[in-house]
């Protein structure tokens, strides 16, 4: 039984919150007061403030679900576990920025103020119950990843990426909030998720020409955030511009809160319309899935590779959205995830470690990496394989469930394609690897020959963040079962 309590702060249900804004605080006054030069605290404060987080939410598992604030947050089970996600995105990809920093000379407070505010906002998100909470959270988000992918100032390429996803970003809010604004009248000035449901009832209005209007405007805004086709066109190039640790957090943060988001609004404003907005989500899962597998294949770079690859990532993931099957489809989405934010953060760790040694990240500059540090070229590997459903990877695992929960509830063509593109994904994975596995001499590239490996200390963040992945989407499919498990139990 959910109670509303009506305490202008309900400190247990919002403590993982509240110790990352702790930590925030307590970065800016280490910043003014102490040596800027001794970064160690920065990255020892943010990563402490997310592991207390990830520990308090955990403690929480098992409590009754609350609305607080008024009813501007709801705390359950589900928005925990993608609280829980995104926890574990941030606390994954500081330790790959620590060596970037330091190469690049950016300014270290700002950078994990930006990362934590945006955890923070994603955070939110996953919990808001009400129109103005969903915007704020979701512009909290937004805007920390726009600044984060403009952060390298001198890099022209970076330049371009803010400029790309600033305007684009900002068309798709105000394309959200349009359709939002549609919610609010047509519900009779209700702003609560559900009482916007009650309220279409009452005013007869859920089956009018302006639910229409807000089922495609809500659609556009949040397929922006998830990069579906067709509203994908700023993710090749903010891939490719901005640092690659942010593309490696960014990659899998706008996901998880996007999806997040997805499954409540559309499950419980639009339960009167789930047709036509199951028919939207297919046509562009599909679209998703054709165009990001096919034009992978035809890149030159390895970010801009994987920006298509996660384009049809996102296509597969859909395929748990739509399914009748809420439960089990639910389910697979939440586990898929999970392994994807190991398969996707392991890959981006290589490729950060390979760009700091080389200077670039031309797919064909990887040649015989092998020959030079088997580490990284096998960890590479590994994870390649893993996003391309390989067995007995995890993710062969989590594409198995995903797909099969769809079959289960009826998206037969949904699936059918799915298969048939994950099996052409192989593809271009198949042909990095067999770059990296290259020995003959001729065929290496000078930036390979030229490879030296670093001992420095923060080379050891990234390979600890890299390790843990490479174990995640190589081991995790042992245990899928109780992975289902609890993702299934985030839904009763």
């Amino acid at each position: 039984m959910k109670e509303y309590h009506l305490l202008l702060f309900y400190g247990s249900s919002i403590f993982p919150e509240c110790i990352l804004i702790f930590g925030l605080f307590l970065l800016l006054v280490i910043d003014v007061i102490f040596d800027k030069k001794k970064t160690t605290w920065f990255y020892f404060i943010s990563l402490t403030s997310l592991v207390l987080s990830i520990a308090f939410l955990l403690f929480q598992w098992r409590e009754e679900p609350t609305i607080i604030f008024f009813g501007n947050l709801q705390t359950n089970n589900f928005n925990k576990v993608f609280r829980f996600l995104i926890l574990l995105c941030s606390t994954l990809c500081i330790p790959l920025s620590v060596e970037y920093i330091q190469c690049t000379e950016m300014a270290v407070t700002e950078f994990l103020l930006f990362i934590l505010t945006a955890t923070l906002g994603g955070m939110f998100l996953c919990g808001a119950n009400d129109l103005t909470t969903i915007f704020v959270s979701l512009e909290c988000l937004s805007l920390c990843s726009y600044l984060l992918s403009g952060y390298t100032k001198r890099d022209i390429r970076s330049n371009e990426a803010i400029m790309k996803y600033l305007l684009m970003g900002g068309t798709s809010s105000s394309i959200l909030a349009y359709g939002l604004s549609w919610l609010y009248g047509l519900s009779g000035g209700e702003i609560e998720i559900q009482e916007i449901a009650n309220g279409l009832i009452n005013t007869q209005m859920y089956n009018s020409p302006g639910i229409w209007i807000a089922l495609l405007s809500v659609t556009v805004g949040i397929a922006f955030k998830l990069s579906l086709v067709p509203f994908h066109q700023w993710t090749p190039d903010v891939y490719e511009g901005s640092p690659t640790p942010v593309v490696a957090f960014i990659s899998v943060i706008s996901k998880v809160a996007a999806l997040a988001l997805v499954t409540r609004i559309f499950d419980i404003i639009f339960y009167f319309s789930l047709n036509e907005w199951h028919l939207l989500l297919e046509v562009s899962a599909i679209l998703s899935m054709i165009l990001g597998n096919l034009i992978a294949i035809t890149q030159t770079s390895i970010k801009r590779m994987l920006a298509y690859s996660s384009i049809g990532q996102i296509g597969y993931i859909l395929i748990g959205i739509i399914g009748k099957d809420s439960i089990n489809g639910y389910a697979s989405v939440i586990t898929y995830m999970l392994l994807y934010i190991f398969m996707n953060l392991g890959t981006f760790a290589c490729i950060v470690l390979f760009s700091l040694r080389t200077g670039t990240d031309n797919i064909r500059d990887y040649a015989g990496l092998y020959m030079k540090d088997p580490f990284s070229a096998l960890s590479l590997s590994l994870c390649l394989l893993s996003l391309g459903g390989i067995p007995p990877l995890a993710g062969f695992f989590g594409k198995l469930y995903l797909f099969w929960c769809g079959w289960q509830a009826g998206s037969y063509l949904l699936v059918s394609i799915g298969l048939f593109m994950s099996a052409i994904s192989i593809y271009y994975y198949l042909k990095i690897i067999k770059l990296l596995m290259t020995e003959r001499n001729k065929e290496i590239t000078p930036y390979v020959q030229n490879y030296r490996l670093s001992s420095s200390t923060s080379k050891n963040y990234i390979e600890f963040s890299m390790i843990i992945c490479v174990i995640a989407s190589t081991l995790l499919g042992i245990i899928m079962n109780p992975i289902v498990a609890i993702a299934q139990d985030t839904l009763f």
